[in-house]
């Protein structure tokens, strides 16, 4: 599906060669995520979902912070949307979580509450030394009830009832040690870290990395037995393939393969 970025309210995206750059766009308020920005981060995701030519998203927030959380004021005076709700925050965490594209986060200043949810369905999370991540929500007299699983799953048990139960902050490195994220650099080289991450990306085929998202949903929480027949066909399949053929030709050959590509292009901060 084609989308207009223009008309986003809580967004900026721009798309460069083999990168899509989403930012998340309320700096007034820390990028606090409402009910708009959670459906404008489904329908951005969503246009993106079938186009190869992005391989990558760099996930950021303005201002020099991520995202402090869900919208306080929003949420006292509403509910928040029905499970049914074609753009609820489950939706939202589940198409970032499944996108095709490697989803890079840049995690600086305020990662908590729901943005600490959107942090543990990024690929890979390249935090900031001053960043300051946390689980709040018990000290609100409220749950992190729709980030809760995929938090669970990216941190695991130990750790999510040990942050889950205090409402403990915690800073960058720490968020290394819980597997939040992958690298932790001083703010001056964040931008330079995360730039690195892509480049590393940018060298694979951008066929063979949509299927290596879809493979590890597939064989995550099933049996060897019941995956193994999808695991030799997706092999083979894309072994056939021209990417695949190109690329083990270029290794033969101590070549580079048209498709690894260098990004020059950063997204804004």
């Amino acid at each position: 599906m084609t989308f207009d970025f223009a008309t986003l309210e809580t967004l900026k995206v721009e798309l460069a060669p083999a990168v899509a750059y989403i930012t998340l766009n309320r700096p007034a308020v820390r990028n606090a995520m409402n009910a708009k920005m959670v459906e404008e981060l489904c329908v951005v995701f969503d246009s993106l979902r079938d186009n190869r030519d992005i391989r990558a998203v760099i996930l950021a927030g303005a201002g020099g912070t991520f995202c402090a959380g869900g919208d306080i004021k929003e949420m006292r005076e509403n509910p928040v949307p029905a499970a049914q709700s074609a753009h609820n925050l489950d939706v939202m965490l589940r198409t970032v979580n499944e996108a095709p594209q490697v989803v890079i986060a840049k995690l600086e200043g305020a990662v908590l509450g729901g943005g600490f949810g959107l942090a543990c369905v990024s690929d890979i999370g390249i935090a900031s030394t001053t960043a300051i991540f946390g689980l709040p929500e018990v000290r609100l007299g409220v749950v992190p009830a729709f980030i809760s699983p995929f938090v669970l799953q990216r941190i695991g048990l130990t750790y999510m009832r040990e942050l889950m139960l205090t409402g403990r902050r915690f800073n960058g490195e720490q968020a290394v040690k819980y597997h939040i994220a992958s690298e932790v650099h001083v703010p001056e080289m964040l931008d330079t870290a995360v730039k690195n991450v892509l480049n590393e990306v940018l060298q694979c085929s951008p066929h063979a990395l949509a299927a290596a998202k879809a493979l590890l949903f597939e064989v995550k929480d099933k049996p060897l037995d019941e995956t193994v027949e999808y695991r030799a066909n997706l092999l083979n399949q894309l072994r056939q393939g021209e990417e695949a053929q190109e690329g083990m030709l270029a290794f033969l050959q101590k070549l580079r393969p048209s498709w690894a590509v260098t990004n020059e292009v950063e997204g804004d901060d």
